[in-house]
């Protein structure tokens, strides 16, 4: 998740560039850079941290004249942060400058074929190879270029590139990443969210989904991969600046719902290749070391915990390796035992949480092997852990983590395979066809979250209600865990959350008539059980709130209401199932008046024990 700003017309685009930078800093903060045409030489220039270190970079610099540009902010996947690894990226020869969001899937084979070819690279990154195959394929048309280069790379994104030799030239494509064409006054803008150029014009074009395009000062184009222009609109945005930050959505909290499905697409790009391989680049720990992990620990704290919790299941049903799960704040004050042959997990969003680095460090003194799973590249995570899997879900603004947990959660699935891959614990048809299978949840979850408005309905009929329970078994416990920590966070209603054959061992004193518990009941082997739940919780006359699998009628006999979610296998289930949770605790929020964004007493990041 980055940001990308680039501009073409009749004024000093410098300070244009830098300030739409600053409205996307939300999308990456690791790094930032920019590139304009100065006396028909592009200039680049870059900045390691946030954007008040690129503007220390741009002062004094004599851009003034520049009249064509670009800009970025980067949220790092491939190479650590750096100004070597901060876009834009040139090609050898410093014609071509070119800035990217997303992910290109089989960049290393290109990087490979490039260098064989002469190409000398300057980053890490997998987005430098876009602008050394733009080199390759430039005979004087850059608008070709942009298109053959399309054709030569996989994976999710959006760029935009200028040469030198096009002063008043702008080219790029996009796949699946977001990018928008301002229009204003004899100029163009281009960014991959609307805040970038909103104080200066209103007028946007949408570009699709593969399609291509070229802007010079008076003219955009929008044409397919065969370069035939294609008609398309002006839009005209009435959004406030602050809606406009927000992607046009109320809250954070709720854009970042409805992100999950590109962070899942993120965070298991480029790692399922296919052929039943597992590659994590990042991880760091040789796969003999892995075969002979003998226990896995998982340490972390709140909603990461309960991804922890979902790895637990998983990693013993695909790797059949033995899966111990602790609160990191009592790991760190145990005494547990450990041993080389211990994987000790902790999990973390921001890599910053104090409790899970202690925990990881005191892993580290007892000779256990350490993998850090968290959303921020370069944290202090990344640098007490053996290795590394990134989640890739971009920058969460809202405090209560939504689209973080999903990103987790599929981390810790691409985990499981891994170890189930070197342990030979599932055949190769098997990692494959549950790799396939995962890849396919982001679809699913676009199309579910396109009509959610059963978890409104279910909200304005009980967010007046003093108490919730959450019941939920196997994969649904850590889901109904978190559904329950949400509804807290943000509503401030008391919730308990329990393993629901443990509900007469004490809680189901808690219940009176029309109390409303809500009941994970996705299919799985654990069905029947939680349906034998359900019973003793009506014939308390308490009022029934589940969330099951698309198809089955059948929960409607046993429930007052349903929130039904698309069909998956049993260990992928926590991935759909959560989602309808976090949407029944975002509205009864809403409509008791909360700020879902910022709850009271709350911090997204806890660095103190």
């Amino acid at each position: 998740m980055c940001g990308i700003v680039a501009y073409v017309g009749p004024r000093s685009c410098t300070s244009l560039l830098y300030q739409g930078l600053r409205k996307l800093e939300y999308r990456g903060y690791d790094s930032a850079g920019l590139s304009v045409l100065v006396d028909g030489q592009i200039e680049v220039v870059r900045a390691v941290g946030n954007m008040d270190s690129l503007e220390q970079e741009l002062k004094g610099n004599g851009h003034a004249e520049a009249r064509l540009g670009l800009g970025h902010t980067r949220w790092a996947t491939h190479g650590r942060p750096s100004t070597e690894n901060a876009h834009p990226h040139s090609d050898c020869s410093g014609k071509i400058s070119i800035v990217l969001n997303g992910i290109i899937e089989n960049y290393a084979g290109l990087r490979k074929e490039l260098a064989r070819q002469g190409h000398q690279f300057a980053s890490e990154t997998d987005a430098e190879v876009v602008a050394h195959l733009i080199e390759k394929h430039y005979h004087g048309d850059l608008l070709e270029a942009v298109r053959l280069t399309y054709a030569d790379i996989a994976g999710h994104f959006a760029f935009c590139a200028i040469h030198s030799s096009h002063p008043e030239m702008i080219a790029g494509a996009r796949k699946e990443c977001p990018l928008l064409i301002g229009v204003g006054d004899g100029e163009i803008f281009v960014a991959s969210a609307i805040p970038a150029f909103l104080s200066e014009t209103r007028d946007v074009v949408i570009v699709g989904d593969e399609e291509l395009f070229v802007a010079t000062p008076g003219d955009v184009q929008i044409l397919d991969l065969e370069k035939k222009r294609l008609e398309r609109e002006i839009t005209r945005v009435n959004w406030d600046v602050d809606a406009a930050e927000k992607g046009g959505y109320e809250t954070f909290m709720r854009k970042e719902i409805f992100e999950q499905p590109d962070a899942l697409v993120d965070t298991i790009a480029g790692r399922l290749p296919g052929g039943g391989q597992v590659v994590l680049e990042e991880m760091l720990i040789p796969d003999e070391v892995l075969a002979g992990i003998d226990k896995v620990y998982i340490v972390a704290c709140g909603t990461s915990y309960h991804a922890g919790m979902v790895g637990r299941y998983v990693l013993e049903n695909w790797a059949r390796v033995a899966v111990e799960l602790d609160i990191a704040s009592e790991f760190r004050y145990r005494e547990p035992v450990l041993s080389p042959a211990t994987l000790v997990v902790g999990i973390s969003q921001s890599g910053e949480t104090a409790d899970t680095l202690a925990a990881m460090r005191q892993a580290r003194r007892m000779d256990a092997r350490v993998l850090a799973i968290t959303n921020i590249m370069g944290s202090q995570a990344t640098r007490d852990a053996n290795g590394v899997i990134y989640t890739r879900a971009g920058l969460e603004i809202g405090v209560a983590a939504t689209k973080t947990h999903l990103a987790q959660i599929a981390a810790i699935h691409l985990l499981a395979l891994k170890l189930a891959q070197v342990k030979g614990a599932l055949d190769v048809n098997e990692i494959e066809g549950i790799a396939s299978e995962l890849k396919a949840v982001p679809a699913l979850l676009r199309q579910y979250l396109k009509n959610e408005s059963a978890a409104h309905e279910i909200a304005k009929r009980y967010y007046q209600q003093p108490f919730f329970l959450y019941l939920g078994r196997g994969v649904g416990l850590p889901v109904c865990l978190e559904g329950a920590l949400k509804l807290k966070e943000i509503s401030y209603i008391p919730t308990e959350a329990y393993a629901a054959g443990e509900m007469k061992h004490g809680p189901i004193a808690l219940l009176d008539k029309g109390s409303p518990v809500v009941v994970v009941a996705t299919d799985g082997h654990v069905y029947e059980k939680v349906v034998s739940n359900i019973e003793e919780v009506r014939a308390r006359d308490a009022a029934v709130i589940a969330v099951a699998t698309e198809g089955n009628e059948g929960i409607r006999a046993y429930s007052d209401d349903v929130m039904y979610v698309p069909a998956t296998s049993e260990m992928l289930s926590p991935l759909v199932s959560v989602v309808p949770l976090q949407l029944l605790a975002y509205h009864i929020a809403q409509l008791k008046g909360c700020n879902v964004d910022q709850p009271r007493n709350l911090a997204k990041t806890v660095t103190v024990e």
